[in-house]
């Protein structure tokens, strides 16, 4: 039986070079489908192209305009290789208009020194069986397909907080191997960091997103389906938007970094 998220990120490569795709009801969001998706299904297409190199380093992706539920088509261009690098950029469009933009960077890892300066915050993994999951909202689809454990920073409607820090346990639900596009879609599946500050749903939605690589495919491997280690966080929110960073660990090893911009409508006005 082919895995949900493997049917959601399902791409057709056409003869002219152009990826087509469509969206997953098991992955719609407030509206249209949930970005973490769709930044995925475009990393699965580039892993399918005859002329990749090497495994994804970073993935970049805009959303200039909703992505509406149906069908959409990928363009891609390899704008530039070198010899341990490759630099793609990318559009998405629907019906004739451009919804979204980006740009990837792939390379061949190599053995070299290394170091990771930042630390995984406190989590037990002990305590993940006694950790009841967490449901989103019905109209929330996507998050169907996660088992969330809140550690800290769970969104308690009409409880404002002070820290806008969510840590929690992640997987797939039904269970899957994790892989670079699971890892991309996870880097997004924390709801907007001004839901938990205003202790309320409210509208919002990523401008941009960028997801760093730090896992080789060997660290994926190991990884197998155990349970990720995600935190995110705002650093600040002014003028109707707020930057959202996040980590994804798997035990002591950084798997991936994120970094998006959010737009929001001040509850206030």
């Amino acid at each position: 039986m082919t895995h949900v998220f493997d049917e959601a990120i399902a791409v057709d490569a056409r003869p002219d070079g152009v990826f087509h795709a469509t969206t997953h009801p098991a992955y719609g969001n407030m509206v249209g489908p949930f970005g973490g998706i769709t930044a995925a299904t475009v990393l699965n297409a580039l892993l399918q192209h005859p002329d990749v190199l090497g495994q994804p380093l970073a993935l970049t992706i805009n959303f200039a305009a909703p992505v509406a539920d149906g069908t959409w088509d990928l363009h891609t261009r390899i704008e530039r290789t070198n010899r341990t690098n490759q630099h793609w950029t990318f559009t998405i469009s629907q019906d004739g208009a451009t919804v979204s933009t980006g740009s990837a960077v792939f390379g061949i890892r190599r053995e070299t020194w290394g170091d990771t300066e930042v630390r995984p915050p406190a989590a037990d993994p002990a305590t993940i069986a006694d950790t009841a999951p967490v449901d989103f909202p019905d109209f929330i689809a996507w998050a169907r397909n996660y088992d969330k454990r809140f550690v800290v920073g769970e969104l308690v409607y009409e409880s404002p907080n002070n820290d806008s820090t969510s840590t929690l346990w992640l997987r797939d639900l039904p269970e899957r191997p994790l892989d670079y596009p699971a890892l991309t879609s996870m880097s997004d599946a924390f709801f907007p960091r001004v839901f938990l500050r205003h202790g309320a749903y409210m509208p919002a939605g990523t401008i941009t997103m960028t997801t760093y690589f730090h896992a080789s495919p060997d660290e994926l491997a190991a990884q197998g389906s155990d349970y990720v280690l995600g935190t995110a966080r705002a650093q600040r929110f002014s003028h109707g938007h707020f930057d959202q960073y996040a980590q994804l660990w798997g035990g002591e090893t950084l798997l991936a970094t994120s970094h998006q911009l959010v737009y929001f409508k001040d509850p206030q006005g």
